[in-house]
């Protein structure tokens, strides 16, 4: 097998899971390139985490190919598991252990010598902030702590691939923060990163994201060209007085798809921002409301991913009503 996989990291081609009548994933295919932060986005049951089970060498694939560190997804789990590091958002750690009992626990797992043993807990050590805090419990730890100790665990073998299944989940912003500098910190060294979440301004963060819904991977690039190219519809912000009141008007008007408060202001989803933004100032100026702004706005991530699976949605209803 060729570990290089010409700079691969993780390779998928028409990737299958079936469980029963139930197709989980459908004919999945992406790359991840070394070293990159590859994000992996989508509703629950989207089938994310059955996903990256496969990828993780858990779960045999129904269909299709992969690799994963050059190693076959079908016939290489054992060596997949080897060179991969994996952290959920239950962070997998011992609450009744201590901070270096855990350490030493992951590292009896992953048979790390005792010559390298120390070296790596005390990076860890140092890593999550705890060098002052090594014999305290787990459970005693902050949300953030935990965080920390977990992906410290999860990479004590330095393995060249690290697998995060919603690792910022239920942790403080200034935490996620940190941990979103760790991340960087190790793709810089060369380590992929394919992590889940569903936190929009975290995908921003990522070098490249793939959008799967209901199974099948219905988007994929950067956060740029997602936001750029594959907005189907203009997004607008308005300024306006009494906003909440506006929206009930705005979303009345023919051509508006979608509306939601956003800080202050509005936002729109619409057909034709240029059509839109006259009917919106002319609703909203006859019913007395006045307009400080109102203007075309590069979209979210949120925006996309929301317009993205409506416009799934609306292909699909017509194919279900003829099967019913």
């Amino acid at each position: 097998m060729d570990q290089d996989n010409n700079g691969k990291a993780v390779v998928v081609k028409d990737l299958e899971r079936h469980f029963g009548s139930f197709i989980a994933v459908n004919r999945v295919s992406f790359e991840v390139g070394k070293g990159e932060i590859f994000g992996f986005l989508g509703p629950n049951g989207a089938g994310k985490s059955t996903t990256i089970r496969i990828l993780c060498g858990i779960l045999a694939p129904s269909g299709g190919s992969g690799t994963v560190a050059g190693f076959d997804i079908s016939k290489e789990a054992e060596k997949i598991k080897i060179h991969i590091g994996y952290m959920s958002q239950k962070f997998s750690l011992y609450e009744d252990l201590t901070v270096e009992e855990n350490i030493n626990f992951y590292s009896g797992i992953y048979t790390i010598s005792e010559k390298k043993k120390k070296e790596r807990k005390e990076w860890v050590l140092r890593m999550a902030g705890l060098l002052d805090h090594r014999n305290s419990r787990t459970a005693l730890l902050s949300g953030g702590w935990k965080q920390r100790l977990a992906l410290g665990c999860a990479i004590l073998h330095e393995p060249p691939i690290i697998f995060l299944d919603e690792p910022t989940s239920g942790v403080d912003p200034i935490s996620r923060r940190q941990f979103w500098d760790l991340i960087y910190e190790l793709s810089g060294k060369g380590v992929t990163v394919f992590v889940t979440t569903h936190y929009m301004d975290e995908a921003e963060y990522c070098d490249r994201i793939g959008l799967i819904y209901r199974g099948e991977l219905i988007a994929l690039g950067t956060p740029d060209v997602l936001k750029t190219e594959l907005m189907q519809e203009d997004v607008l912000e308005c300024l306006c007085t009494q906003p909440h009141e506006a929206m009930e008007a705005i979303e009345k008007i023919s051509g508006v798809r979608e509306v939601a408060l956003f800080g202050r202001g509005i936002h729109m989803v619409v057909e034709d921002a240029d059509r839109a933004i006259g009917a919106i100032k002319q609703t909203l100026a006859s019913r007395g409301f006045k307009i400080f702004r109102i203007e075309k706005i590069i979209p979210s991530l949120e925006d996309v991913f929301v317009s993205l699976i409506e416009d799934r949605e609306r292909v699909e209803q017509p194919q279900q009503e003829v099967r019913k």
